[in-house]
């Protein structure tokens, strides 16, 4: 099966807009980017159109190719929003950790900031979940997937993916391996996958061939490929697969939706709009 994640996204928007819908005043966003790009416009247009769904209100400052870590620290800490995303990557040069952790942890929808990954990370009930994994959860979901005592595996181990859906996966119980690059096990280890997340931004990178009938595969990685987003699986994968997310139109919609849920829900705790 081939998992709709714009279909699912919506069903989320519906209920973040309801929610946002009972507060006094429509959460607010704020939306720092640094790295004007053509995918980071068309990452902050969709964002844009999925915050007027969630019944929430987004505005961006845009700061300059060549602005400094020290500027981008000072726009975070002046916020006045209920929720601060910071658009990455950061130009080269910038220090994207001092950024994020200029991110207060009741404003921090990403979940970027150290102290906001640290109370993930640590199993707080009360932590927000990044919105991948959060998208994650809600297509497991949705699915009536358990995972406790599957084998999973996790291709890539970068911060926005890869790092965070292992410390989730093992959260739930799962076996998890996570593969690299530079590990080279990729094939022995998607032979024995239930579950498989990639994010390792590497077109086609994972082959029908090294997937076991009936898997799970949900692909959370994009790259370009000849002018085209494409994701880290060859779409012909989803004939071997129980369900599978394609790229694009599954984590993508999915994940972005899990940040307004996180906003919404920042703003529900702040209190700011009941004074």
């Amino acid at each position: 099966m081939i998992v709709d994640g714009r279909a699912l996204a919506r069903e989320i928007l519906a209920r973040v807009k309801a929610r946002a819908t009972n507060l006094p005043k429509p959460p607010r966003i704020l939306a720092i980017a640094a790295n004007e790009t053509p995918s980071t416009r068309s990452y902050l247009s969709i964002k844009q159109r999925r915050a007027e769904e969630a019944g929430c209100v987004l505005t961006f400052i845009q700061m300059p190719d060549n602005t400094s870590t020290a500027a981008l620290h000072a726009a975070v800490l002046s916020a006045d929003a209920d929720a601060v995303i910071v658009q990455l990557p950061l130009p080269a040069g910038v220090d994207t950790k001092a950024v994020c952790d200029a991110i207060q942890l009741e404003k921090d929808a990403d979940v970027l900031s150290s102290s906001a990954r640290e109370r993930f990370e640590g199993g707080d009930t009360a932590a927000l979940l990044p919105p991948v994994v959060g998208a994650v959860k809600e297509i497991l979901m949705a699915n009536n997937v358990g995972l406790d005592g599957k084998n999973a595996v996790v291709v890539g181990s970068g911060f926005l993916v890869g790092a965070p859906v292992a410390t989730w996966l093992r959260q739930q119980g799962a076996e998890v391996v996570v593969v690299t690059s530079k590990s080279g096990n990729l094939k022995e280890a998607l032979l024995n996958a239930d579950i498989v997340v990639s994010g390792a931004g590497s077109p086609h990178l994972i082959k029908p061939d090294v997937l076991t009938q009936g898997v799970i595969l949900i692909d959370a990685g994009t790259s370009e490929s000849n002018g085209e987003v494409v994701g880290d699986a060859d779409p012909t994968c989803a004939e071997k697969c129980s369900f599978f997310t394609p790229v694009p139109g599954g984590m993508g919609p999915l994940a972005v939706a899990k940040l307004f849920e996180n906003a919404v829900t920042l703003a529900e705790r702040s209190g700011v709009h009941f004074l």
